[in-house]
């Protein structure tokens, strides 16, 4: 269980995390989602002890992790890929760290055996790909049997089978019980993985929920319709505006409906003697909806302008 009571980050005159309350209940995969520069980082670091709250509080298992006995056995992180030292083998990096846990040494192969890198146990970290890297950062997260694990953009570097592995490795941790708390971009892969996503912008909670109801609340339903006599079309329009839809025109013979369902578009097309080559209702996605939660607190905005050319801007550049 992790509990944020007011959690507030501050450096200078930047709010990095501002005011965040949330319980991460066990035995659920629950999502941390955000614009880059939002705070999920910040906030698993301030969860973790590396950095100090500029006041609430952060507790891991009704505890702060400095107050940890030993907290590898309480809870596991993947903050840092890159975070073994690089001359250190796997094997040599994970015993270190399970000495000064009091974890026994047996442990260490066995982590690395579930993870997948059993057969390059004797190889130096510093030689890891990001892929094989981040299979280690799991394998230390894993150490110490944790109830809690906290895995900051775990899928990075994987190729399309270790992807499927971590999410398929995580739904099995949530269900033995484990609060598992992971950022992604990847917003696909999370509607696959989580049962729960939460979404900060800026420091502050946007949303916080299953799946569905994030969606739901992010986005608009939309159906799709199309058919062969523009003149039915405005008459179906008409009368879809008439019950509250709200209508668009997307060409000369075709209509996105929002406000209404794809059955009650079919009824009123029947009704009124309308032909339809095309109706469907549009699938609502988590990324629709992220988009659409964070849209006001992104940091680093894309313009998508082109890069300016030089030779026309009229002018020389100056050396100097």
């Amino acid at each position: 269980m992790l509990t944020l009571r007011g959690l507030t980050k501050r450096y200078g005159e930047k709010t990095a995390v501002d005011d965040l309350t949330l319980d991460v209940a066990p035995g659920k995969v629950t999502g941390f989602l955000g614009p880059n520069g939002a705070g999920k980082s910040t906030t698993m670091r301030l969860i973790t002890g590396l950095d100090r709250p500029t006041s609430g509080s952060a507790l891991v298992q009704g505890r702060p992790y400095a107050r940890l006995d030993r907290p590898l056995r309480t809870v596991g992180a993947l903050l840092d890929a890159r975070a073994a030292h690089p001359r250190r083998t796997a094997y040599r990096h994970l015993l270190a760290m399970a000495r000064s846990n009091g974890i026994p040494a047996r442990r260490v192969p066995e982590v690395l055996e579930a993870v997948g890198l059993a057969d390059v146990a004797d190889k130096r970290a510093g030689s890891f790909s990001l892929g094989m890297s981040q299979r280690l950062g799991i394998a230390a997260a894993l150490l110490g049997d944790p109830a809690v694990l906290l895995l900051d953009e775990p899928v990075n570097g994987l190729d399309p089978d270790g992807v499927r592995w971590v999410r398929t490795f995580l739904r099995s941790l949530a269900d033995e019980g484990r609060t598992v708390f992971l950022s992604s971009h990847l917003m696909s892969e999370l509607e696959l993985t989580a049962d729960r996503v939460v979404v900060i912008g800026r420091g502050r909670l946007l949303a916080d929920g299953t799946v569905a109801d994030v969606v739901a609340a992010g986005t608009r339903r939309t159906v799709r319709v199309r058919g062969p006599e523009p003149g039915g079309l405005r008459l179906l329009a008409d009368r879809l505006a008439e019950a509250g839809a709200e209508v668009d025109w997307t060409g000369p013979n075709a209509l996105a409906v929002a406000g209404t369902s794809a059955e009650r578009v079919g009824d009123l097309a029947h009704r009124a003697h309308v032909r339809l080559h095309e109706l469907r209702a549009e699938e609502a996605s988590l990324e629709e909806a992220y988009l659409r939660l964070t849209s006001d607190s992104v940091e680093y905005a894309q313009t998508g302008g082109a890069v300016p050319d030089r030779a026309a801007a009229g002018e020389a550049e100056v050396v100097r």
